[in-house]
């Protein structure tokens, strides 16, 4: 695979060459949980009640991915920032530290998840239905912690190296595997919602041998974490950074148990199964932000860490701009055709006619997602931890989760659950993106 010189060549045509790939990859990596949820919700008989089981196991799978940030999305900046120093050295110090912090976190939260499940679920909500299709899948789920952290918290680290095709091969080898397993596991050989989570597992581990294997041997920088020791100073640096990632995915799962408790206390199961639908469908849209964003955070970093301002500046404007026209675009599809993104999760027509309007209300302010997302990336990208861990708070838990808790209450309907999330939008994003201008300006006065 060829090789992506951030040194050379144009900004604009660098971040397209490192999305792609990384959005492809990312759309591809979806299909591990939504294939689950589409097979599941068709399930003859215990269908739509399967999807709110998985439902409430997403809380679980987003505390996961928050600790594969912490030492993926913290590693890889710091990476990108010495590569750009030319201390190869240190680079590889880093990759290494990261791989052997997500080895051993994986299997302590393997362990923690899979001897406290029932109580993990009960405390997310679960009624004692739920929890009779909720505890096998998440179990065998929590089998595969290892193979999901290392393929996606070493990942960046190739792309990072400018190698986005093969992050995205490796995604998708493993996502097709799972579209293969899935069905034969659910009906086939009858093992219903155990059977998705089984699936899963299987092709997690084939993504993350692929990774290893070319970080093992292809990449120019390559992974050894046995000829280093760990060094308490660089894992505070790489803790400190990935903070900010982890607090934003970790108080996503806060805002799921936040939402869980309210919806069933003013709407029922049928509700949990809606929010279960909505995420699935935020998870999707959001994704195409999320690769165009992570492209540009290895060029930003890169050029950061060279005191190449210019181009940090440029790059953060071509990042801004893509992400803000496809916003717009998924917005207008929402608002004019809901059903479409409903039916892609669930066939059941009752759920539609429930779920169309907390859908509209739940994404009315989506295009606001992008101040949020680009100035997260810069912050992280420029190694300013300070800002990146206030913004992640700000949003989620300063304003998300207050207001899920009591604008039902105030508004007397459970339109208020999904009124929070469009109000934290257009507050959290503006604050977010005037900050960073004010960080730019500093920025180029320093330079002067």
């Amino acid at each position: 695979m060829k090789q992506i010189d951030y040194e050379k060549g144009n900004i604009v045509t660098i971040i397209v060459q490192s999305s792609i790939p990384i959005m492809i990859a990312q759309m591809i990596n979806l299909l591990y949980n939504i294939v689950d949820r589409i097979y599941i919700a068709r399930i003859p008989g215990t269908g739509t009640q399967s999807l709110g089981a998985v439902g409430l196991c997403f809380p679980v799978i987003l505390i996961i991915l928050a600790f594969t940030n912490l030492f993926g999305s913290g590693g890889s900046p710091l990476f990108a920032i010495e590569r750009g120093r030319k201390n190869n050295m240190e680079a590889k110090a880093i990759m290494d530290t990261c791989f052997i912090l997500l080895i051993i976190t994986s299997l302590i939260l393997m362990i923690i998840g899979w001897m406290a499940s029932r109580e993990i679920l009960t405390l997310l909500g679960a009624s004692e239905e739920n929890l009779v299709l909720g505890i096998p899948y998440l179990r065998i789920y929590i089998l595969g912690t290892v193979f999901s952290m290392v393929a996606t918290g070493m990942n960046p680290f190739i792309q990072a190296q400018g190698y986005p095709s093969i992050a995205m091969i490796s995604v998708t080898v493993g996502a097709i595997l799972n579209l293969i397993l899935d069905p034969l596991f659910i009906f086939v050989i009858g093992l219903q919602i155990r059977g998705a989570a089984i699936a899963t597992v299987l092709s997690q581990a084939v993504s993350a041998c692929i990774v290893l294997y070319f970080l093992f041997q292809k990449t120019e920088i390559k992974l050894f974490p046995c000829s280093f020791s760990l060094q308490w100073n660089r894992i505070g640096h790489i803790v400190g950074l990935g903070t900010a990632s982890f607090v934003m995915v970790m108080t996503n799962s806060l805002v799921q148990m936040a939402c869980n408790h309210t919806l069933v206390l003013y709407g029922g199961d049928m509700y949990i199964s809606v929010m279960t639908v909505l995420s699935s469908v935020r998870q999707m849209i959001e994704t195409p932000i999320g690769a165009i964003t992570d492209g540009s955070s290895p060029v930003l970093s890169y050029h950061y860490g060279g005191m190449h301002y210019r181009k940090v500046q440029k790059a953060a404007r071509v990042m801004f701009t893509m992400a803000m026209g496809y916003a717009f675009l998924i917005w207008l599809a929402i608002m004019l055709v809901p059903t479409m993104f409903l039916s892609i999760f669930s066939s059941d027509e009752s759920l539609h006619s429930i779920a169309i309007g907390p859908l509209r209300l739940y994404f009315s302010a989506f295009i606001f997602m992008v101040f949020q997302y680009t100035g997260q990336t810069v912050f992280k990208a420029m190694d300013h931890k300070g800002h990146a861990i206030f913004f992640s708070l700000l949003r989620k838990v300063f304003i998300v989760i207050p207001l899920t808790l009591l604008l039902p209450s105030i508004l007397n309907s459970i339109n208020g659950v999904f009124l929070a999330e469009p109000i934290s939008n257009v507050v959290g994003g503006m604050i977010c993106f005037i900050t960073m201008i004010r960080t730019f300006q500093k920025l180029k006065n320093d330079s002067l």
